[in-house]
């Protein structure tokens, strides 16, 4: 039973990132190619890996929560990394999918304070959850950075 939710775990937070493929891969050769980027702008083959890792993390991470028993904080925990889960969806889709820089940018914030809630919850129930999370916010904070300096640049 543990392996099926752990399976399960990692599975709700790749489809996350498939639903974000399906709006940005097509764009990446096409708009994303004609808007200025910082000099410091990873490459776009570093992109895929990373989100594989931090989904994959991110549902590790779930599975901790998920599994612990007696915990009253379970269902809030797991209700704010839905939501989290559904920002970062979001995310891709006004980006790369509407091609909106600037809504793009105030979505971005809340998934970052919606990560860190996140976090905050995760970590009343699995310090090791909320480990996990950490590159995640890191990342996002590059993201928010690269978003900011995408539209200051455009």
């Amino acid at each position: 039973m543990k392996i099926f939710k752990l399976f399960i775990s990692i599975i709700i937070c790749q489809l996350a990132g498939i639903i974000g493929a399906f709006f940005t891969t097509p764009n990446i050769d096409t708009w994303y190619q004609t808007i200025v980027r910082p000099d410091w702008t990873p490459a776009s083959w570093v992109f895929a890996p990373v989100w594989i890792t931090l989904y994959t993390l991110m549902g590790i991470a779930l599975f901790f929560v998920w599994e612990k028993k007696g915990s009253v904080n379970i269902k809030k925990a797991v209700s704010v990394f839905g939501f989290q889960l559904v920002l970062n969806s979001l995310w891709s889709i006004i980006f790369f999918g509407f091609n909106n820089i600037v809504l793009a940018l105030a979505e971005i914030v809340f998934l970052l304070g919606a990560i860190v809630w996140t976090m905050v919850e995760f970590r009343k129930i699995s310090r090791t959850a909320f480990y996990l999370l950490i590159p995640y916010l890191l990342w996002v904070c590059l993201a928010t950075a690269l978003n900011f300096n995408i539209w200051i640049l455009n």
